[in-house]
């Protein structure tokens, strides 16, 4: 029998259980590429016009950081019960990373 994933009532309730979903290196640092790459084909869009690029964006995003959830952290991504709250993860992940208050 399935769980129900857990509610969280503002993205500070839920940034914790993000982190603990994200907690092996391999997962983080595909979660990293992953927005990175995702970010870069959204500019790439923007800078040459070609706004069907757009739609490649999370396909770039998701995908890797799928594979880990899938392989590594062997869970569910919380963007299928939490969408708009993983997507500020993601972004939120990145910043930490790049700020170096997260592992790499």
């Amino acid at each position: 029998m399935r769980r129900r994933p857990p509610t969280f009532a503002s993205f500070r309730e839920f940034y914790p259980y993000y982190l603990g979903q994200h907690s092996h290196p391999i997962s983080r640092r595909l979660h990293v590429c992953g927005t990175l790459l995702a970010l870069a084909v959204a500019l790439a869009a923007l800078v040459t016009g070609r706004w069907a690029w757009l739609l490649g964006a999370p396909l770039a995003g998701y995908l890797p950081a799928w594979v880990g959830h899938y392989f590594f952290e062997r869970n569910v991504p919380a963007t299928f019960s939490h969408p708009l709250y993983s997507l500020r993860g993601d972004l939120s992940l990145l910043v930490e990373v790049l700020t170096g208050r997260m592992p790499w």
